[in-house]
């Protein structure tokens, strides 16, 4: 996709999926330092909000804590059942983009009921009700969304986030920015096969599997809001083990990273079951791959907004109005 052809141009999804690109390049990982000073203190996280403000932000940040084996306990849950936990211990990072979830605002009202000063919040818009309800929070910089399906929000919250465990560990997460704008306008700008395109139009199902960082989870929730597709995550090996039995001869499974030891696995139960593989990588694989530039440390947004690309060419392709589901709100359940 691309900003310089007026079938894409046209939507304000893709105008903010190729805003991301300078939203990431504006990002300063010191913006989170409040809530990293409170972390260290507590040694205890727990990341809340519903949809995309919790899958990719709260999954990536707390991957990298436990990749670098960091003394810090990360969590994260749905607000609902955030609520049944003793979070007294705990400091709370509440994302909601409109500030005004209900779900969200339970939760911020629950801590605020049992005394929990750590509680702080991660919004898109001033002057909101989670604000009013949180000791302090972040306004994102890249502004309202008028898409539905948000885009360059999740990446700035899973910035936000991620830059917490950055904060924590005192490393130097604009280093490991260096370069990232541009890979990802590498990633959404790509070439996908028309053939790729049409395998997912014929797919009954759309399947993907990947590492339970978010981001083929997050995929698989924009798949439903850009593509109007049935779609389901398989997280990890999960698709090695069973899925198959109800998977139909033409279905595709989307798999971020794949693991190279289970190359030969993925072969045998897909080959099998008749469904199409295609692989999001940075290098080829035995699968037709969708081929992405390395980042290091940041190359799960990069999967991301490969994934996104993919997602806008079947929408264009269906004739979609990429900006407006029959069904789906841009507030899920507000308050």
């Amino acid at each position: 996709m691309n900003l310089k052809d007026n079938k894409y141009a046209q939507y304000y999804l893709v105008q903010e999926m190729m805003g991301t690109v300078d939203t990431v390049r504006k990002f300063d990982p010191s913006c989170s330092q409040f809530v990293a000073d409170s972390a260290k203190e507590t040694g205890r996280l727990m990341f809340s909000g519903e949809g995309s403000s919790r899958i990719m932000p709260s999954k990536n940040a707390g991957r990298k804590a436990k990749t670098w084996g960091l003394d810090l306990n990360v969590q994260t849950e749905g607000s609902h059942q955030a609520c049944e936990y003793d979070l007294s211990k705990f400091t709370v990072c509440m994302a909601s983009n409109s500030g005004r979830t209900k779900e969200t605002l339970m939760l911020a009202n629950d801590l605020t009921a049992k005394g929990n000063d750590r509680r702080f919040g991660l919004t898109a818009n001033v002057d909101t009700p989670l604000e009013a309800a949180c000791v302090k929070t972040h306004v994102l910089q890249c502004g309202w969304e008028n898409a539905v399906a948000a885009t360059k929000s999740v990446v700035e919250q899973a910035l936000f986030c991620e830059s917490i465990i950055w904060n924590v560990a005192g490393k130097d997460m604009k280093a490991a920015m260096a370069g990232l704008p541009e890979k990802l306008e590498q990633a959404l700008t790509l070439p996908v096969a028309s053939e790729i395109v049409d395998w997912v139009k014929g797919a009954k199902t759309i399947y993907f599997a990947g590492m339970n960082d978010g981001v083929a989870e997050e995929l698989t929730l924009k798949t439903n809001e850009i593509t109007r597709r049935k779609s389901d995550f398989l997280e990890g090996t999960y698709a090695l083990h069973g899925i198959e039995e109800v998977m139909q001869e033409g279905d595709i499974v989307f798999v971020v990273q794949p693991i190279e030891s289970e190359y030969a696995k993925y072969q045998t139960v897909f080959g099998n079951a008749g469904v199409h593989v295609v692989a999001i990588d940075t290098k080829p694989t035995p699968f037709t791959t969708i081929v992405v530039p390395e980042a290091g440390e940041m190359q799960p947004y990069v999967y991301l907004c490969a994934g996104w690309n993919i997602l806008v060419e079947v929408g264009i392709s269906d004739s979609i109005n990429l900006d407006k589901p029959q069904r789906a709100r841009k507030v899920g359940n507000e308050m």
